[in-house]
């Protein structure tokens, strides 16, 4: 529903003649596959969009690896959108041939959320994103490579069918079956890291710190 909503959105609120908008693009990365719910090209940039269909509180830093959704007393981790865009970022830009500062990362959350600690300007909620992107105006594309960009993502990406977004949700799974393995400081969610107390009563044993420290200071015993 949260796709379906920014395409609805893109499709009546970008001008077609300058933003060409591709849904669903699965490419290869370095360990399998990787999913992009929206491209948007323009003679702007490429825009890579990530879609939220949530509810609740939202808290989250742009360098914390989880955030937090919060319903009434209940609290759950998800994944920083920020750094898992990032990843589809850089698959395009490998795949493209472009720079850094031709790709922007956009998050949009879709649905009865609320934002409760700051968030970049490029984290939106509904259709702040349209906003967002035609913040941008300089021209860092040439109007004649936006349809060989077009070209190059339709021929680079896997064919939309059921046996590709069947593997891309395995190889997903696995990638989440290994964070679940992983041990989460309860402080900021980053991952933590066994370590040895050098000194005190607890000498010689072993605990684990955040790997953020001393950013972090969160600890939990083993």
């Amino acid at each position: 529903m949260g796709e379906f909503i920014v395409n609805l959105s893109a499709r009546y609120f970008l001008d077609k003649s300058r933003y060409r908008l591709i849904k669903n693009v699965t490419l290869p990365s370095g360990d399998g596959t990787t999913q992009i719910d929206h491209v948007i090209v323009s003679v702007f940039g490429v825009f890579v969009v990530e879609t939220k269909n949530m509810k609740g509180w939202v808290f989250g830093d742009q360098h914390q690896k989880q955030w937090t959704q919060k319903i009434f007393k209940h609290s759950s981790k998800f994944q920083n959108p920020l750094h898992q865009n990032y990843k589809h970022v850089k698959a395009l830009e490998q795949l493209l041939g472009l720079e850094e500062s031709q790709l922007h990362s956009v998050v949009v959350f879709i649905g009865d959320s609320t934002f409760k600690t700051p968030m970049p300007d490029n984290v939106t909620r509904g259709f702040g994103y349209v906003g967002y992107i035609k913040s941008k105006t300089e021209r860092v594309i040439a109007e004649a490579q936006v349809d060989e960009i077009v070209r190059q993502i339709e021929s680079g990406r896997y064919p939309r069918t059921f046996s590709t977004h069947r593997q891309h949700v395995k190889h997903v799974k696995s990638i989440v079956e290994a964070k679940e393995a992983a041990v989460a400081c309860p402080k900021c969610g980053s991952d933590m890291v066994l370590r040895e107390s050098k000194k005190g009563e607890h000498k010689g044993q072993q605990f684990w710190g955040c790997s953020r420290f001393p950013g972090c200071r969160g600890v939990m015993k083993l």
